[in-house]
């Protein structure tokens, strides 16, 4: 390593003029090794400039170059890696970081030495030495004479330094002055150390000659040392003072210590007093409110809640630790839950009385509603105890048991209640849809039970009966109980419509009224929704029970608070829905049409209580009478199938316009006015598709049993009625059955008059038909003429047969024919006429183009012209 640096200094820094101070031998870290020489180098010119130079061998021979440098005040960080273990890697952080590996350990520490030295020597700057042993650095510290620049030796730096120029001066006058200094070197050393040892001799002898000097300043020091003697004795007694002072000054600090710890604790003991005190000290006016206080007054109701939240409050204050160990809180405790349980008590004791009180003036009101059909107003009673709402709720918060056996209680007294005004309202509605009390009574009608209980004849009274047995009765109730439910007034009807509409609108705002006073009083959200299942509500209602877990005494929430909203309502109202069932039995058995009024009222209420809250007791109970309101309506439209199918008619009269035709006129037209803009259509498009199939496939029926009316006219009449009645009411679902009526009669029309008109010309017809039967065959037509039962005088001679005379009188007969089959309501005689008229016309010219082509050139015409068919159906039709 001595060789190569001598090597570097010659041929790289002395000619730059600068002095290689320490290299190492390294390589980058982490890369393929390729070594090269960190050099630490200072210029010999002033100012001093220290640099680390990177030496890299030439690729192309044996020589260095200088391939980097780096200014030492350039660098920031010097990290050695491990200051205790043995690691040649290390960092410098200039610009960057430059890793390094280097050949062994103690280059790398003598290197780092070096930049150590210079740095304290040169820059005095901060260079972060990390990782650095601290021993290593204490022995690069140089002493205090090489600290100065000036009389430093570079030997402190490197044991290796060139002379300067004066030293070699001096040299060149030393070997000067000896001739042999070059030839005889030994003689020169041997000359030089003999003066040496004469100027040591000279030294030595100028120390001897100062012996009187070394005497005195023995003396002095002598005398330096019992001086200290004395002083350290004074110390000793200062010690033994100073000493006495502190071991006071140490109890003085215990002391003051002692003092602040008890300070500090009875700071702490005054905190924890102020906080048990300020929150769990009721005041006197709350205890005396919860131990008498007016629960009758609003002054009184508000003073008891007030006390009610604070003594809640206390309650539930949150203990820090220890404090419920404390024999005064147990106390206080204990106070308070006394307090809560007596307050309780009363609070439920009152609340009861009130709902009792309740249901006994609320009877009293009865009385005045009996007549009139509406039902009492609750509104001043929810009003009166909506005051106690937030004791209520402080209840079910405190005293979970009491709040449940209140909310029972008041179900109890208001079902009764509730149960009383709403039979009573509904026997109203019943007197008001039958008649009299007494009326109603005929028919079996019991305010006590609502339903009907009358025997099966009374009610046969209103079943459908045949308008060929309607007699005028002085009884209105014997009027009803003889006409039909196609024959009831429209007025009847509507009056029907009304109630069962004024009824549904009473029982929608007392439902609602009451829900929300449940949900107000009891604190029970209407909209919350909890995930959860309730099973048989209603069963557990009429329990009186409200289905709850209480594990370890604490009861466990429902599966949503609107789950027992519509408990509680199930059991308050649990006679609507029966009684419902029973108004809407009773007006089935009125007028089976009135379920078609039914369906689109009940269909109007159930859309409106689902809009407000589908899962709500007033939508679930009106959907639930929906579904019966639904199946009288299917009922309905099923029997009126049923009397299609048991139709019978006379086989002595005519039989016109069908009873179920006209009936699905007035069902029709009924339904039009009744669903028009309802929500239900659909129910209502169903059953006529239902209805018309039945009657197109009864007509049919009927037409091919008729003995009396011809097919074709019973055909005819009724499918022209029944496309009247599409055409007029517009019906969007039934526009093919409109289709197909129209196309029925048209086609019945055509097959009536061709089948009529073959009996005024029948001989006639028959010879043509055979004249038509022989060119069927391959006859020529103008070779018909000489076909023996053909030819032209059996053909004079059957047109003779025929004169304008006879003519006019077929028609006269079959005028008479077809008006005798036709029925009046449907006037189609007229139609038929006409059509008849067009037949015949269409006839005459069929058998003059016969006559034309088949007997050429004969000369033979009809005995009539079609200006006389024309005159005698206009005559014959003016006549009538």
């Amino acid at each position: 390593m001595t060789a190569i640096k001598h090597a570097l200094q010659r041929d790289i820094f002395t000619p730059n003029d600068e002095r290689l101070l320490s290299i190492v031998n390294v390589c980058k870290a982490g890369k393929k090794k390729r070594n090269c020489f960190l050099c630490a180098t200072v210029t010999t010119e002033r100012p001093v400039q220290v640099n680390v130079v990177k030496v890299k061998k030439s690729d192309k021979g044996d020589f260095y170059k200088r391939q980097t440098a780096w200014a030492l005040r350039d660098l920031a960080v010097v990290d050695a890696k491990d200051a205790v273990k043995e690691n040649p890697e290390f960092d410098l952080h200039f610009d960057k970081v430059y890793k390094w590996v280097a050949s062994s350990t103690v280059e790398k520490h003598t290197f780092i030495s070096c930049i150590w030295k210079l740095n304290q020597r040169y820059l005095r700057k901060k260079i972060d030495f990390i990782n650095v042993s601290s021993q290593l650095l204490e022995e690069s510290v140089p002493s205090g004479e090489n600290q100065s620049v000036a009389g430093g030796d570079e030997e402190a730096v490197d044991e290796y330094q060139e002379l300067n120029a004066r030293e070699e001066q001096d040299i060149e006058i030393m070997m000067e002055g000896c001739e042999y200094a070059i030839s005889n070197a030994e003689a020169f050393a041997e000359k030089l150390s003999r003066e040496l040892q004469v100027l040591d001799g000279a030294n030595i002898q100028s120390i001897m000659a100062s012996e009187k000097q070394v005497n005195i300043l023995m003396k002095l020091l002598d005398e330096a040392l019992k001086e200290v003697d004395q002083i350290e004795l004074k110390l000793s007694s200062y010690e033994e003072m100073l000493q006495s002072v502190k071991e006071q000054m140490d109890q003085i600090s215990e002391s003051n210590h002692l003092i602040h710890l008890s300070n500090t604790n009875n700071v702490k003991l005054l905190s924890e007093i102020e906080f048990l005190v300020n929150h769990m000290d009721l005041a006197k006016g709350h205890i005396k409110a919860l131990q008498e206080g007016d629960l009758t007054s609003s002054r009184g109701i508000e003073a008891c809640t007030n006390a009610a939240d604070a003594l809640l409050q206390c309650m539930n204050v949150a203990l820090r630790p220890g404090h419920d160990m404390l024999h005064a809180v147990k106390q206080q405790q204990q106070r308070f839950s006394d307090l809560r349980e007596h307050f309780a008590r009363r609070l439920a004791s009152h609340l009861n009385s009130v709902f009792v009180q309740q249901g006994h003036d609320q009877s009293s009101t009865l009385a005045q509603h009996s007549v009139e059909l509406t039902l009492p107003n609750h509104h001043p009673f929810h009003r009166d105890l909506l005051r106690y709402a937030k004791l209520m709720e402080w209840l079910k918060n405190t005293d979970y048991g009491k709040y449940e056996g209140l909310t029972k209680n008041y179900m109890d007294y208001l079902s009764r209640l509730y149960e009383r005004e709403i039979k009573d309202f509904f026997e109203v509605a019943k007197i008001k849809m039958t008649g009299t009390t007494r009326e109603g009574k005929k028919f079996g009608l019991h305010g006590s039970s609502g339903k009907l209980t009358g025997s099966t004849s009374s009610l046969n009274k209103l079943s459908v009966q045949s308008s060929g047995n309607r007699r005028s009765q002085s009884s209105s109730l014997l009027d009803m109980g003889n006409m039909s439910a196609s024959d009831l007034d429209v007025a009847d009807r509507t009056k029907f419509d009304k109630i069962f509409e004024q009824v549904l609108s009473e029982l929608e705002p007392l439902c609602l009224a009451e829900q929300d006073f449940i949900s107000k009083f009891f604190k029970l959200q209407q909209h919350q929704s909890v995930s959860g299942t309730t099973t048989n509500e209603a069963e557990e209602m009429d329990g009186g029970t409200l289905s709850r877990s209480y594990p370890s005494g604490v009861p466990q929430t429902i599966s949503s608070e609107k789950d027992m909203i519509r408990q509680m309502m199930t059991k308050i109202f649990r006679c609507i829905e029966p009684e419902l069932n029973n108004l809407i039995a009773l007006g089935d058995k009125i007028d089976s049409f009135n379920s078609l009024y039914m369906l689109v009222k009940m269909s109007h209420h159930v859309w409106t209580a689902q809009n407000v809250d589908p899962a709500s007791f007033l939508s679930t109970t009106l959907g639930n009478v929906l579904v019966t309101v639904k199946r009288n309506f299917d009922k309905c439209i099923s029997n009126q199938m049923k009397q299609m199918d048991e139709v019978k008619i006379s086989k002595k009269s005519k039989v016109g316009i069908l009873p179920f035709v006209a009936e699905f006129e007035e069902f029709a037209a009924l339904a039009e006015s009744i669903f028009k803009n309802a929500e239900r259509r659909g129910d209502l498009d169903k059953a006529y598709i239902k209805l018309i199939r039945a009657v197109f496939v009864s007509v049919e029926k009927v037409a091919n049993e008729s003995q009396k009316t011809p097919r074709d006219v019973v055909m005819m009449e009724n499918f022209h009625h029944i496309f009247a009645t599409l055409s007029r009411l517009k019906i969007s679902c039934l526009e093919a059955e409109k289709k197909e009526a129209k196309q029925k009669y048209t086609d019945h029309l055509q097959s009536y008059v061709i089948y009529s008109l073959g009996q005024p010309l029948e001989k006639l017809n028959h010879f043509f038909e055979g004249v038509e039967a022989r060119v069927a065959q391959g006859i020529r037509e103008e070779e018909v003429s000489y076909q023996l039962a053909f030819n032209k005088q059996e053909l004079r001679k059957v047109i003779k047969e025929y004169p304008g005379k006879e003519v006019k009188k077929g028609l006269d007969n079959l005028y008479k024919k077809v008006d005798k089959h036709l029925c009046e309501e449907e006037n189609l005689l007229q139609v038929v006429w006409h059509s008849m008229q067009d037949e015949f016309i269409r006839q005459y010219k069929h058998f003059e183009g016969l006559i034309a082509r088949c007997y050429p050139g004969s000369g033979i015409t009809m005995e009539f012209t079609i200006q006389d068919i024309l005159d005698y159906c206009s005559s014959i039709a003016q006549s009538h």
